[in-house]
């Protein structure tokens, strides 16, 4: 099977959900984030997707996100989310996938999170390779700054320094920047089995960003090659409130099938919002 083969063709990116989730899983915000990206080769990355799943391209090019922000308020099912232990920074390495059935989605190569009993939870619970990281998100202005340093299980030394300035509302999304924010499900094995997660939530308010700083070597932690070059898509959110569904199975078989390319569709984003001024937090 080619790195861009599935048996379906790819569905549509969408700016909206494309099926609601009236019972939740999970929910959980995302909130101040910093989306930085650079193209890479499919043959590349293919043999770090689950089975059953091929990098997703634009153009025939695939991506590899790093993405700071800050969790809020994880909850489980309809119930309150919890204000301490679910909320934290993370900032996570992802990569772009597509399955057999044509499901766009993510799959996580690593996922840093500041609170130790979440990252214990989703790494024995679901398998999720979240670490365990000393970080922090600090808010000056127009300027964002997100910091990581890891802790558990190592590599030590993983870290990261972010800071981008926040700069006007995008008032009409490339086919890029939909193709790489507009993903409604995640890849991944869960107990053993190879599934799919839904997600939905409302349309990204995406802002134009200047990457001020960027030292980082998550990405080659997570078993990449080090990017070369600056990244080649910059963005930052005020975030969404997200909800996920309870995961369907994915089939096992795999055949080939022609790669597409995305369809947007076009987005009227909700009123402009900044980062809170003058927010300064670190987490243990």
């Amino acid at each position: 099977m080619s790195p861009n083969s599935t048996s379906s063709s790819p569905e549509p990116i969408t700016a909206d959900a494309p099926t609601a989730i009236p019972r939740p899983l999970l929910t959980q915000s995302w909130l101040d984030l910093a989306f930085l990206h650079w193209a890479a080769d499919p043959a590349d990355v293919a043999g770090l997707l689950p089975p059953g799943t091929v990098p997703d391209t634009l153009d025939g090019v695939t991506y590899v996100g790093l993405v700071a922000f800050r969790m809020h308020r994880v909850g489980w099912l309809r119930l309150p989310g919890v204000p301490y232990l679910g909320t934290f920074p993370e900032t996570n390495v992802r990569l772009y996938s597509v399955d057999e059935q044509g499901r766009r989605g993510v799959v996580f190569r690593s996922l840093d999170a500041s609170r130790l009993i979440p990252v214990a939870v989703g790494r024995l619970g679901f398998g999720m390779p979240y670490l365990w990281s000393r970080m922090s998100v600090r808010t000056d202005g127009d300027t964002v700054t997100y910091r990581s340093s890891r802790r558990w299980p190592g590599p030590r030394g993983a870290h990261s320094r972010i800071a981008v300035k926040v700069g006007e509302r995008v008032a009409r999304p490339t086919e890029l920047e939909h193709f790489l924010t507009a993903r409604w499900g995640m890849h991944g094995t869960f107990f053993g089995r190879r599934l799919y997660l839904p997600n939905a939530h409302p349309r990204w308010s995406l802002h134009r960003a200047e990457l001020l700083q960027c030292d980082e070597n998550l990405v080659t932690a997570a078993g990449l090659p080090t990017p070369t070059g600056a990244p080649v898509s910059v963005l930052y959110s005020p975030g969404v409130r997200a909800r996920f569904g309870r995961p369907a199975r994915s089939r096992s078989t795999a055949t080939p099938a022609r790669s597409t390319r995305a369809t947007p569709a076009a987005i009227e984003p909700p009123s402009p919002r900044t980062p809170t001024e003058g927010r300064a937090r670190d987490w243990a």
